[in-house]
């Protein structure tokens, strides 16, 4: 989970969706339509934590539904607190996927039968190694799953490499590859011109599966603090735990 922008994604910028018109005019789909009866669906997450934040409602109705569920984890996420003592990269790589676990268990997952894969690539250098995380992808994937990733234009260069690398191993292996977006929501400039709003769908929540979701959020208690003595405000800031109270995600077909 990190922000396109240190600076930006911590102050916590204008959500400019809510207020664009295209918004309201994103169809709905089904989960039936977006994940046929009985296929296994991978999910890729560049942080831990990123999968709550993408797609955590639709984990919830995939686990309702008793899909075959595979976590892909591409990095330990312990790039998070450059700079501090207190969240130094030692800690962190413990403490966030600590923090996914429980994250999972708030929303209800099978952790008994949920297979998660742990990357180990380099938390914030993963366009340097898109090959080679595109071949590791492949390499956890079957002709016909359901892969959800973040979205390759999304604006920070984890989450881009890892829509990319994901593209690339779909296409590869004969798997349907759908992008989520989740820093896209606070980019004012790509409203209406970067966003691809004629593939987006939305997929709706019960207000259950939203608490549930804001719920998971705050299992992250690691990007819930940020580090005073340094100046480094929460990396999960206050606006966009606002956005996860919406009643739908959306998804990039």
């Amino acid at each position: 989970m990190k922000p396109a922008s240190l600076s930006e994604g911590r102050r916590g910028p204008a959500q400019i969706w809510n207020s664009a018109p295209q918004l309201a005019q994103i169809p709905i789909i089904s989960l039936t339509s977006l994940v046929p009866p009985g296929a296994r669906v991978v999910v890729i997450a560049p942080h831990p934590g990123d999968e709550v934040l993408a797609c955590g409602g639709l984990l919830q109705l995939l686990s309702t539904r008793e899909h075959p569920l595979q976590l892909i984890s591409i990095t330990d996420g312990s790039a998070s607190h450059p700079g501090s003592n207190i969240w130094p990269a030692r800690r962190l790589s413990v403490v966030r996927p600590q923090e996914s676990v429980e994250a999972l268990r708030r929303l209800g997952m099978p952790l008994h039968s949920l297979k998660w894969i742990r990357g180990g690539f380099l938390d914030n250098a993963l366009p340097a190694r898109e090959q080679p995380m595109s071949q590791f992808i492949a390499r956890y994937l079957q002709p016909g799953d359901v892969v959800l990733t973040t979205w390759r234009r999304d604006g920070n260069a984890d989450h881009d490499a890892v829509g990319r690398a994901s593209a690339k191993a779909c296409s590869l292996v004969g798997a349907q590859l759908y992008e989520l977006p989740i820093w896209a929501w606070h980019w004012p400039a790509r409203e209406g011109v970067v966003i691809p709003w004629q593939r987006a769908r939305k997929v709706r929540l019960d207000s259950w599966s939203v608490a549930r979701k804001l719920h998971a959020a705050h299992a992250y208690a690691s990007q819930l603090a940020g580090d005073p003595q340094i100046g480094l405000a929460p990396m999960m800031a206050q606006v966009l735990l606002e956005r996860m109270r919406e009643p739908y995600e959306i998804v990039f077909v």
